[in-house]
């Protein structure tokens, strides 16, 4: 049976990357799919890995029909065995929904790709909606890490280094980006604590607060 699949995760864990092994493994087999994708860090119309893998997409815009656009596709003599929707989080709840009909009407396989939660660790609408109707949610296995080494479970936006909990909740940037606007992942508690790799850094050349006992 044909399923909507959601593979989430944080930045930076391989989202794009297993996208791509995807899109690889079933053209190998001569298939052909349907790439989907929005703001990718390579630009329009493209689908990239922070590997340097690239390919070209299908950039989504506002108000796109993406059930109409397959249909007019298909009934144009061209194909489509799959779907692959990258960047998912910054599609509309309306436009999951088109690709749940993608499923259900036109039988294929739609694999979602995107990250759950944003920047201030509220969900993306698009996400919410894949969650509330994927068939399956995939977390990926590959564990991106916080700064410290713990498992990095939180989404940071930073700009300068230091990290902002406020602004438009879809701004393109990229990870370990320390001019203007970049992103970093983080654990839950240097999330909580405003910790980023730089102003941990800057803590730590710091003098220290409390004065250092000296002995005799």
């Amino acid at each position: 049976m044909p399923e909507l699949v959601f593979f989430s995760g944080t930045m930076d864990c391989g989202k794009s990357t297993l996208a791509l092994q995807i899109e690889h493994n079933r053209s190998a087999r001569g298939l052909q799919g349907m790439i989907f994708t929005r703001d990718d860090r390579a630009g329009e119309g493209k689908l990239s890995s922070r590997l340097g893998l690239v390919t070209d997409a299908v950039e989504v815009e506002d108000g796109m029909d993406l059930y109409a656009y397959l249909v007019d596709h298909l009934s144009h003599g061209g194909r489509a065995d799959y779907v692959i929707a990258d960047e998912a989080q910054f599609l509309a709840p309306e436009q999951i929904d088109q690709l749940a009909r993608v499923v259900d009407d036109l039988g294929l396989d739609v694999y979602a790709f995107g990250i759950t939660t944003d920047f201030r660790t509220k969900l993306f609408p698009g996400s919410q909606r894949l969650v509330e109707l994927a068939d399956r949610v995939e977390v990926l296995q590959v564990e991106a890490l916080c700064w410290c080494g713990a498992r990095a479970t939180h989404n940071a936006r930073t700009v300068g280094g230091e990290m902002v909990v406020e602004g438009a909740q879809v701004v393109v940037g990229d990870v370990n980006q320390a001019e203007a606007v970049g992103y970093e992942v983080l654990c839950r508690r240097h999330h909580r604590r405003r910790m980023t790799a730089a102003t941990a850094h800057a803590a730590a050349l710091s003098p220290d607060v409390l004065p250092v006992p000296q002995t005799t």
